[in-house]
């Protein structure tokens, strides 16, 4: 199924590119930048919605839905959040087409808007309006809402999965009475996309905060997840904002407090999009096709018969159905693929590109010996296995999957991660190794961007807890306290 399939090392651009529409993940639409996200990726996504969605109301917040336009005066009311997104924003002007002279559809000039509306880019001034009427006092607060959406924000080169013109996330916003409630909130959300991405996607994250550079427009502090993909180039999982009194400034929400004094809101928001579905594909997948983790993959299992006439295929089927079932009891998504328009081996084939993480084949000697070929996706590792009790030795052998994929791509990190203290060190690094450089950095924008602009490599992150050491800036030669993390990055 993957003969003509691009290695990672011959063009790592092309083989995720290939990949993602070979593995029917997703596929470039009619409408330039956009994306048709396929059945299989849409599995996928529903699964990581779904793990998202329990957390988030585990936490305390419930789901609402905000309009997809957004008045343009609501963008003028936060300068530094409308500076951030206005050469993103796709804006609609008119409300109707007709029919021209000649017969073509043209815009009707007669139908323009008193006042443009934009295409959501990201939903807080729409939200924070609203909750101008939502709020009145302490008791109020906090309100705690996520919404599932789609956003445009109009990119000009675009990627699968990683940077699309429209795109699906979710987006959370959140109000509090205190600073310190936001505070803990914007952590909080930090750590519950980390707890997301290391234990379901398999991919280990730092933590950390973003320089005031990188920082989310309208935001005070950032606090983002930042992961290495297998080329050594960074990608931002996830992102926290404290947003401060910003927004309640902006669309004047205010609330009486118990001290009977009227207070600005202070606020929070966060998010993650199907950016995952690419930083999955990238952290895992090998030259044979896709690797899933086993708590995202939206078939764990798959069943195979081998055999030469129907009659086979009847008496291994009893026993397939039967095996199928006590493996589902484990809560197991469980596929007997029974077709006989496709040969098994055309089968193993297609579940190895697809990232299956376990293949079980069942043929008349095993019938007849009681057992059944065990084939993991992560290891290539093919065994046979017992029949009985198969149900729990799959549910470890998925177990052990999802864990060795992760200390997979922790130990790719770890080698993967440099310390350096000279610009010659610091630029070999980047140039020719990738990943991960720690090295110190002058705190100031302008070095930040003299260092962007040498040689492309920013400011990732600024671990949470980081270590204090006195060092001098590989740019400037000026004192640091501390190192940060540089890479390359989608």
């Amino acid at each position: 199924m993957a003969k003509d399939f691009t290695k990672r090392a011959d063009n790592y651009s092309q083989w995720y590119n290939e990949l993602v529409i070979k593995a029917d993940l997703a596929e470039n639409s009619a409408v330039r930048g956009c994306m048709v996200i396929k059945p299989y990726g849409y599995a996928i996504w529903e699964k990581m919605q779904a793990a998202l969605d329990k957390m988030f109301k585990e936490t305390g917040h419930q789901n609402a839905y905000f309009p997809l336009f957004i008045p343009k005066s609501f963008f003028t009311k936060e300068a530094s959040h409308v500076e951030g997104f206005a050469k993103e924003c796709a804006v609609v002007t008119h409300y109707r087409l007709k029919t021209d002279e000649n017969g073509k559809i043209v815009v009707d000039e007669t139908a323009k808007l008193e006042e443009e509306l934009i295409v959501r880019p990201t939903s807080e001034t729409i939200i924070w309006d609203t909750y101008r009427n939502w709020i009145q006092s302490y008791r109020d607060l906090p309100i705690l809402v996520n919404q599932w959406a789609n956003v445009v924000r109009w990119e000009m080169r675009t990627r699968l999965f990683l940077r699309t013109a429209e795109f699906l996330w979710q987006e959370g916003h959140t109000a509090h009475a205190t600073q310190e409630e936001a505070l803990t909130e914007t952590r909080q959300m930090l750590d519950v996309y980390a707890y997301f991405a290391e234990n379901f996607m398999a991919v280990p994250v730092l933590k950390g905060v973003k320089t005031a550079n990188e920082r989310f427009a309208g935001a005070i502090e950032t606090f983002c997840i930042e992961a290495l993909m297998q080329d050594g180039k960074a990608l931002q999982a996830g992102t926290s904002h404290f947003l401060g009194q910003n927004f309640a400034k902006a669309f004047d929400v205010k609330f009486l407090t118990k001290e009977n004094k009227q207070e600005y809101v202070w606020a929070t928001s966060w998010g993650v999009s199907t950016r995952l579905m690419g930083a999955l594909v990238m952290a895992h997948s090998d030259d044979n096709g896709l690797v899933l983790p086993p708590k995202l993959a939206p078939i764990q299992v798959v069943i195979v018969p081998i055999y030469k006439n129907e009659e086979q295929l009847a008496q291994i089927s009893v026993k397939a159905e039967a095996i199928k079932k006590a493996i589902e009891s484990k809560g197991i998504s469980v596929k007997y693929d029974n077709r006989d328009t496709y040969k098994p081996g055309w089968k193993f084939a297609e579940y190895e590109f697809k990232g299956v993480p376990l293949r079980l084949a069942i043929g008349p000697r095993d019938l007849e010996e009681g057992t059944i070929e065990v084939a993991r996706r992560d290891t290539m590792e093919k065994a046979t296995y017992q029949q009985i009790d198969i149900e729990n030795k799959v549910e470890h052998l998925l177990e052990s999957i999802q864990s060795n994929l992760y200390q997979k791509a922790l130990n790719f990190r770890d080698m993967s991660t440099y310390k350096v203290d000279t610009w010659d060190e610091f630029k070999d690094a980047i140039e020719n190794k990738g990943g991960f450089v720690l090295a110190h950095w002058d705190g100031t924008t302008e070095t930040e961007l003299k260092i962007k602009d040498a040689t492309k490599a920013t400011i990732r992150t600024i671990p949470l807890n980081n270590p204090q050491e006195n060092g001098k800036c590989i740019f400037s030669g000026k004192p640091s306290t501390q190192r940060v993390v540089f890479a390359k990055s989608y």
